[in-house]
C-alpha cells in the first residue's frame, strides 16, 4: 500500500526475478534493497533441494506483485559473496532491505514456512510504509495543505482503521478546517481504552481549547481589564483563553504564569491545569509547550 505517496513501480525496480553475479550483486541487490525487500537464493546445480525451493520462492515472489524481489545466485561460479555471508549449506535464503540483511533461513521448506517468512518481511514493510505515510501527512498538515494529509490520513485507515496516528492526524485536518464537528466524530472512532493515548489526548485538547475559543472575549477589553485591576484572575485566565484562540501562546502562557505567581491554588489550580491544556493542544515539540513546561516545573518546585 503507497498511501499516495511515490513508490517505484516492479518496472522501475527491474525485473522481480533475476540472477546475479559477484560484479552485479550490489546493483541487483543491495540497491534494489533500498525500493523493495529482496530475497537471495543462493544455490548450486548440484544441488537437491535447492531444485526444490527455488520454484516455490519464484511462485510467491510473483504472487506478491512487486512487493519483494528475487535474486539467484550460484555459488559455483560466485563464491566470493557466500563466502562473505559464511553461508555453509545451501539452499540458504537471506532477505535483505536499505543494504543490509535482514533474515533468512537455510533448507528447502515447505511452501507453507516459506510463504509465512515472506508474509512476515512483508506486514514489517507494511508498518514502515504506514509510519513514513503518517510521517508524510504530518508535514503536509503542518504546512496548511488540509487535502493531502487528510487523503493520506484516510488512505491509512482503510488499511488500519485503529491506527491512532491517522485517527488523530484526520481529526486534526478538520478541526484546522474549522469543521469541529466532524473533528469529535472521528476521535469517536478510537478503540477503548486508547482514548488517553498521546496523540489522542493532543487533539482532545485541542477540540477543547477551539470551543473556549468560540466563547472567548475580544482581547482588548480583557487586557484593559486585567491592566485595571491585576489581581481579577478571571479576567486574566479570559484573556489567556483568547489569546491563545488568537494564536499568541507566548502570551497566552505569560498570562496564566502570571496567576499562578499570584495564587497557584485559585480557582482549583485553574490555571495550571489549563497550561497543560494548552501543551497538549500544541504538542510536545512546539517551542512555546518545551519553554512553557520548563517555566511550569521551575515555578512548581521553587
Amino acid at each position: 500500500m503507497d498511501f499516495g505517496l511515490k513508490k517505484p513501480s516492479a518496472a522501475e525496480a527491474g525485473d522481480l526475478i533475476v540472477d546475479t553475479s559477484t560484479a552485479t550483486f550490489a546493483k541487483d541487490v543491495l540497491e534494489a534493497s533500498r525500493d523493495v525487500p529482496v530475497l537471495v537464493d543462493f544455490w548450486a546445480p548440484w544441488c537437491g533441494p535447492c531444485r526444490q525451493l527455488t520454484p516455490i520462492l519464484e511462485k510467491l515472489v510473483r504472487a506478491a506483485k512487486g512487493k519483494i524481489k528475487l535474486v539467484k545466485m550460484n555459488i559455483d561460479g560466485h563464491p566470493a559473496i557466500a563466502g562473505q555471508l559464511r553461508v555453509q549449506s545451501i539452499p540458504a535464503v537471506y532477505a535483505f532491505r536499505d543494504g543490509r540483511p535482514l533474515d533468512g533461513f537455510i533448507g528447502a521448506l515447505p511452501e507453507s514456512q516459506v510463504k509465512a517468512f515472506i508474509d512476515r518481511l512483508l506486514q514489517a514493510e507494511g508498518a514502515d510504509d504506514i509510519e513514513a505515510a503518517i510521517e508524510a501527512a504530518n508535514t503536509a498538515l503542518e504546512q496548511d495543505d488540509l487535502q493531502t494529509a487528510a487523503e493520506i490520513f484516510a488512505a491509512i485507515l482503510k488499511e488500519d482503521s485503529q491506527n491512532l496516528g491517522a485517527l488523530a492526524g484526520l481529526a486534526r485536518c478538520y478541526l484546522k478546517s474549522g469543521d469541529l464537528e466532524r473533528a469529535e466524530q472521528t476521535i469517536k472512532l478510537v478503540p477503548p481504552g486508547k482514548e488517553d493515548s498521546a496523540p489522542i489526548a493532543g487533539v482532545r485538547a485541542a477540540i477543547a481549547l477551539k470551543r473556549q475559543a468560540d466563547s472567548a472575549g475580544d482581547i482588548d477589553p480583557l487586557r484593559a481589564a486585567v491592566a485595571g485591576n491585576p489581581a481579577d484572575h478571571q479576567a486574566r485566565y479570559d484573556l489567556a483563553v483568547a489569546l491563545a484562540a488568537a494564536g499568541e501562546h507566548g502570551a497566552a502562557v505569560d498570562e496564566l504564569m502570571e496567576i499562578m505567581r499570584r495564587d497557584r491554588k485559585w480557582n482549583d489550580e485553574a490555571a495550571r491545569k489549563q497550561l497543560v491544556q494548552f501543551f497538549d493542544a500544541w504538542g510536545s515539540d512546539d517551542p512555546v509547550t518545551l519553554d512553557g513546561r520548563r517555566r511550569l516545573s521551575a515555578l512548581l518546585f521553587s
